[in-house]
Order: structure tokens, then C-alpha cells, then sequence
């Protein structure tokens, strides 16, 4: 039985410049590096940044990082000080913003949960939505 998500992976074609962004930028802990990647993490999840030829995705699939309400703002101005290119301005509950990482991976930092969206749903429900 699956018990949730183990890791994300995800290919980079500058290791050096990739862990500057998601360390010194994002802030996640980096615990090893080596020639082809190096494991990081933010929270209890585990994440990857493995060599290869990226080819980010061209449609809406994104990963998304969880921050709190209170941290937002300053999280986001930091940022778009930094230069970091927006992919997409946030339409849905929350606040969110969406930018892309070194490689054009794209990465939303969002406020909220599954429950803060499916409350919003109850008051705003998507085109053909149905309560499973």
C-alpha cells in the first residue's frame, strides 16, 4: 500500500547554479553533492537534483512548496529581488507565486492546504467539479 510521496527528482544542467537557488534562495537543506547530483530537503521531503539534460515541462505541471501566510510576503519580494522569473500570476485561493527555477523547472510557493482549496471550491466550484 502506498503510504505518500518518497522524493522528487528532478534533472539540472548546472549543479552548482541549481544549489545555489534551491539552498541560498529557497532555503532547503543540502545533506550531500556529488559529481552527478546532490540530496536536499525542505520539511520531511526529500529532493533530487540530478545531472542530465533538462527539458522542463511546457505545460501546467509544476511542483508546488508549501509556506505559511505570515512568511509569504517577504519570501516573495526576496525572490522577485532576486531576479527570479515568474511563470504564472496566481488565480486561485491562497496566495501563490509561480516562477522558474535555473533550468525553467516550475515551482509555485503557495499558501494554503487541500482543505483551504476544497473549501474555496464549496463557495467557487470549478466547471463540471464532483465531490468524490
Amino acid at each position: 500500500m502506498l503510504r505518500g510521496l518518497n522524493h522528487i527528482t528532478i534533472a539540472v544542467s548546472d549543479l552548482h547554479r541549481s544549489l545555489i537557488f534551491y539552498t541560498e534562495l529557497l532555503g532547503m537543506t543540502g545533506h550531500v553533492r556529488w559529481d552527478a547530483g546532490a540530496y536536499l530537503s525542505l520539511g520531511d521531503s526529500w529532493f533530487c537534483l540530478s545531472c542530465d539534460k533538462a527539458a522542463p515541462s511546457q505545460d501546467y505541471s509544476h511542483i508546488a512548496l508549501d509556506i505559511a501566510e505570515q512568511d509569504y510576503q517577504a519570501f516573495a519580494e526576496k525572490l522577485r529581488a532576486a531576479g527570479v522569473v515568474e511563470w504564472k500570476h496566481n488565480k486561485s485561493e491562497g496566495n501563490s507565486l509561480y516562477v522558474l527555477d535555473p533550468d525553467g523547472h516550475k515551482l509555485e510557493i503557495h499558501c494554503g492546504n487541500l482543505q483551504s482549496r476544497l473549501n474555496s471550491l464549496k463557495i467557487k466550484p470549478y466547471s463540471g467539479l464532483v465531490w468524490l
